[in-house]
């Protein structure tokens, strides 16, 4: 059965884990400081008994951090449980529709072409060229539907895929094959203020009328049929849904990486921890996205300091047994 825990306890365990998370790392670092620099620089109190270090090392280097991974958890669960509600496909997630592989494309090509400060704007336009391809190619068979979308994103990835490969072994060497193949893997390392900020206002702003389509992502989990007699506009709502996650999917990869697990196990998660229902589930599936993602980054930046591993590494780790955890503890309702 569904546990009652109320969402606001999910929110009051996201913030206590960002406030741990800042905590950690080769400089030990009291909660109590980082209450003083986050006072500090929104202006509410002095800087009080805390080094300029401290400060530094709270503000400028972990707090964006956990700031953008939270984002991206959240943003990147939101969307996969849109995606297999809409598809009704427990295997979807987010890069269905081949956005992982056209931002990995278009990443590497910026890379090569600018260096690594130009990736993320190369994984955003590439993510987008993929998806306005793909809904092209869909469309040229005849009426879009979820089915010829998943198909025609499906033939894109593998096409992005090959010409990824092809651009790494031709021309990524030293210094940039390193950076191409961690950010492959999915990483934080690099985030800073501008990326957080576009993280969070990403997932904030797009991630408003995905949790407004509650009610009707419910009509969709008995077919279009069923949700078109409940009153709901099944296209207009379909494609709205679609596109916020697209969008949003490729502005948080464009941040993070191709970060994987995230959004395919924790709508998951969610479900069978909140129920079915997604006014419910939906705000649930962010929050624990959010907190999976600040642990697992965190994880990622300090189990082997001084070196740092891809977080995408860590997620896999790490979700696969809470995965398998969840579906024994909750066997009787799936």
């Amino acid at each position: 059965m569904p546990v009652s825990i109320p969402l606001g306890s999910l929110f009051v365990v996201l913030l206590a884990s960002m406030v741990g998370a800042v905590t950690i790392g080769p400089a030990a670092i009291a909660p109590q400081d980082v209450w003083l620099a986050v006072s500090h620089h929104l202006g509410l109190t002095d800087s009080g008994s805390i080094t300029p270090l401290n400060d530094a090392i709270v503000w400028e280097l972990r707090l964006p951090r956990i700031i953008a991974a939270a984002a991206v958890g959240a943003g990147l669960s939101l969307c996969g449980a849109v995606i297999q509600a809409l598809t009704r496909n427990p295997l979807a997630d987010p890069y269905l529709l081949g956005l992982s592989s056209g931002a990995a494309l278009g990443a590497v090509a910026f890379a090569l072409l600018g260096g690594a400060l130009f990736m993320s704007v190369g994984a955003f336009l590439g993510a987008a060229a993929t998806l306005v391809l793909a809904l092209s190619i869909a469309r040229l068979l005849g009426a879009i539907t979820p089915t010829r979308a998943v198909l025609a994103g499906l033939a894109i990835s593998a096409l992005a895929s090959a010409l990824t490969s092809m651009l790494i072994f031709w021309s990524a060497t030293g210094d940039s094959y390193r950076e191409i193949l961690s950010w492959l893997m999915g990483s934080l390392a690099g985030a800073t203020w501008p990326e957080a900020v576009t993280a969070l206002a990403a997932s904030l702003v797009l991630g408003a009328p995905i949790l407004l389509g509650a009610r009707a992502l419910n009509g969709f989990a008995f077919g279009e049929l069923s949700a078109a007699a409940l009153g709901i506009d099944v296209a207009a709502t379909r494609w709205l849904l679609l596109g916020a996650t697209a969008v949003l999917t490729g502005v948080l990869v464009s941040i993070s990486g191709a970060i994987g697990f995230v959004g395919l196990v924790l709508p998951h998660v969610a479900r069978l921890a909140f129920g079915a229902r997604h006014q419910r589930m939906l705000p649930a599936a962010a929050l624990g996205g959010a907190i999976f993602m600040v642990w697992a980054d965190t994880a990622a930046r300090s189990m082997f300091s001084p070196r740092e591993i891809p977080v995408g590494i860590i997620t896999a780790l790490l979700g696969t047994p809470v995965f398998l955890f969840v579906l024994i503890r909750f066997r009787n309702v799936t």
